[in-house]
């Protein structure tokens, strides 16, 4: 048995997977002071029932991002660039707000010492003298810091200086993590590199003592594996997330996107638009023919983020997102949550703000007398109070201010929707929502009709989906190289060899994998690229660019050099009994209930679930798959 455990803001979900598909549900508050007190109470709730394998999904990097609350970091860098990561990119941060400022680089401006040394496209323009490399030392061990960033200016070609200033930095500083950004992440646009390279080391302190903390309690309680979430949708051990700990910036919700891969390949839906909405906050994803779309460009907390991940964007609006009204008298939700403590005014746990989930309780979406999560029950006494104290501020009757709460998030995630589909050039009236989170399916039509949608999949347990995606998760591992030629370049020879020593370095960190080879492209002289499948050649990759750039962008010319920028290799070593899919989601008759398959329903109904709520509006219908989601389609 495998399970998956997911710590979020309000709640710590778990999932036992059996080797049969068989499933087991838990849910216990969340611990913020200490997230890894609620995952073993989750774990210890289980009765002592054996397992083979622990799957966590983490908020501790991405937290540590937001919060910034990492470590103090000394950058090491090419003489002249030492003010990089403070020029950025020399975009505004918001287009109307002059005066709004980027967030400020994980490193201080003072602990970043320049080097005499450069590199260039022909070779070596400026040696690293040995006398160079004595003073860096030196001066590095002067700041005292707690990690070193080692990040020059071409790096990514020629890795000779980075190596020797990181082993000789090493060497002088002992425990003190030193990462280069050539064994990060070795390829060009040297601000994404150095910003990727800075957060690691800021990170890595943090992530790599939790991650070891957690992985000794499950050699204590004799627990076979212990594997950690990454942002790419796969999962690593831990010796492999303490040395990557910005690959789980987006652990958790990674997670959530596998489980709604997984639901909607059981019931043959493979274009999904998915919405995780908990208690925090709401996140949206893509998958296109049963794959995760994955990016590398992006930001967490305004630190660039330039490794693989999950595409997915996050809203503050989740069921703890607080209702206030702001100075001109206009209604507003989030982003600020009441968390796990001291939740919503219903929680009855001291919260009086009043909240999306009091809300949807005043109108009567929740049935009070079922437990949110293990003993804890709602109080719709206190959620009209919390709402009324809100009314009254906005001048609105109290079902009328409910109303108006649900409007005012379903608007925030329907943005985030059109940012990860349309924006993409993403049709979602060819696509299929799956809504997912304790709070999702309660949205599921509103969503839907705001965006043009016509069919939805709710799962079978959408308040532990994520869970379930975690501990369904393959192992995997990624790693790319730089290579800058076109494809006729690379038909003429070179192809295997620039492939060669990447999928070596794979196959060295996951045995048995499973390699699949991908080309980040672009015709020359653009400033972005596609990722295409790789494994047809350079040719095959040609031909691939042009249909992805004509589908992505409206347009494509097949004349055109396309230029292959980097290649990558991914890795993946799936170690689930049964095969990849092999998850028997479990249906309410599982519970006794009468939702079996082929119940219909009619909207406007509400279905209470296990541990989640679906609502339908009035015009739609919802059939219970054999698979026990339930198909949501407009009449």
């Amino acid at each position: 048995m495998r399970v998956g455990v997911d710590v979020g803001g309000t709640f710590t979900d778990l999932v036992s997977l059996a080797p049969d598909g068989a499933l087991r549900l838990i849910k216990v508050p969340s611990t913020p002071d200490d997230p890894a007190r609620a995952l073993w109470r989750a774990v210890d709730a289980l009765g002592g029932a054996p397992f083979s394998a622990l799957l966590h999904g983490t908020t501790v990097a991405t937290n540590a991002l937001l919060e910034r609350r990492g470590a103090r970091v000394a950058l090491v860098t090419t003489a002249g660039f030492e003010d990089l990561l403070w020029l950025a990119r020399q975009d505004r941060a918001d287009l109307y707000d002059l005066a709004r400022h980027h967030p400020p680089p994980v490193v201080e401006r003072d602990q970043v010492v320049g080097v005499v040394e450069r590199i260039g496209v022909e070779g070596i323009v400026t040696p690293l003298a040995d006398d160079e490399v004595a003073r860096v030392v030196t001066a590095v061990r002067a700041l005292a810091p707690e990690a070193v960033a080692v990040c020059l200016l071409f790096g990514f070609r020629d890795p000779t200086h980075e190596r020797r200033l990181a082993d000789a930095l090493a060497g002088a500083l002992g425990t003190v993590p030193v990462v280069a950004s050539s064994d990060l992440l070795p390829v060009f646009r040297e601000y994404e590199r150095f910003g990727t390279t800075a957060a690691e080391a800021y990170l890595r302190p943090l992530v790599g003592g939790y991650v070891a903390r957690l992985d000794a309690e499950a050699v204590r309680r004799g627990i076979a594996e212990f594997r950690v979430m990454a942002s790419n949708g796969g999962t690593l051990s831990p010796a492999q997330a303490s040395r990557r700990a910005t690959a789980l910036a987006l652990s958790g919700p990674a997670g959530g996107v596998e489980g709604a891969r997984l639901v909607g390949a059981a019931a043959g839906e493979r274009r999904l638009l998915t919405l995780d909405m908990g208690g925090t906050s709401a996140d949206a994803s893509v998958v296109l023919e049963d794959r995760p779309l994955v990016q590398m460009a992006g930001s967490v907390g305004g630190v660039p983020i330039a490794l693989p991940h999950v595409l997915i964007e996050t809203v503050g609006a989740g069921g703890g997102s607080v209702a206030w009204v702001d100075a001109g008298g206009a209604l507003r939700v989030g982003p600020r949550s009441a968390g796990a403590v001291p939740g919503p005014a219903c929680y009855g746990r001291g919260g009086t703000d009043a909240t999306v989930t009091d809300a949807v309780l005043v109108l009567g979406w929740l049935d009070p007398g079922q437990p949110l999560a293990s003993d804890l029950r709602l109080d719709p006494e206190a959620a009209e109070t919390a709402v009324a104290t809100v009314a009254q501020q906005a001048g609105l009757d109290i079902a009328r201010c409910a109303e108006g709460i649900v409007e005012v998030v379903v608007a925030t995630m329907v943005r985030a929707l059109r940012r990860v589909s349309v924006e993409r050039g993403l049709d979602p009236r060819t696509m299929t929502l799956v809504p997912f989170g304790g709070a999702g399916p309660l949205f599921t039509c509103r969503l839907a009709t705001a965006l043009g949608m016509t069919r939805a999949l709710v799962p079978p347990n959408p308040g532990v989906l994520s869970a379930l995606g975690l501990a369904a998760a393959p192992a995997r591992v990624e790693h790319v190289a730089s290579v800058h030629q076109t494809t006729s370049e690379l038909a003429a020879g070179g192809w295997e060899s620039t492939l060669a020593p990447v999928e070596a370095i794979v196959r060295g960190e996951l045995r048995d994998a499973e390699l699949t080879r991908f080309a980040d492209c672009r015709y020359p002289g653009q400033g972005y690229e596609v990722t295409v499948p790789a494994g047809g050649g350079p040719t095959a990759i040609a031909t691939a660019f042009h249909e992805a750039h004509r589908g992505r962008f409206g347009h494509a010319d097949p004349e055109r050099a396309v230029e292959v920028v980097n290649v990558r290799v991914v890795g993946t070593a799936d170690r689930r009994t049964g095969g990849p899919n092999h998850v028997r989601t479990r249906g309410r008759e599982d519970a006794g209930s009468v939702l079996h398959a082929g119940t219909q329903f009619t909207g406007p109904v509400t279905i209470p679930l296990e541990d989640a709520t679906v609502r339908l509006e009035r015009g739609w219908t919802g059939r219970v798959l054999d698979s026990g989601s339930i198909l949501v389609e407009r009449q």
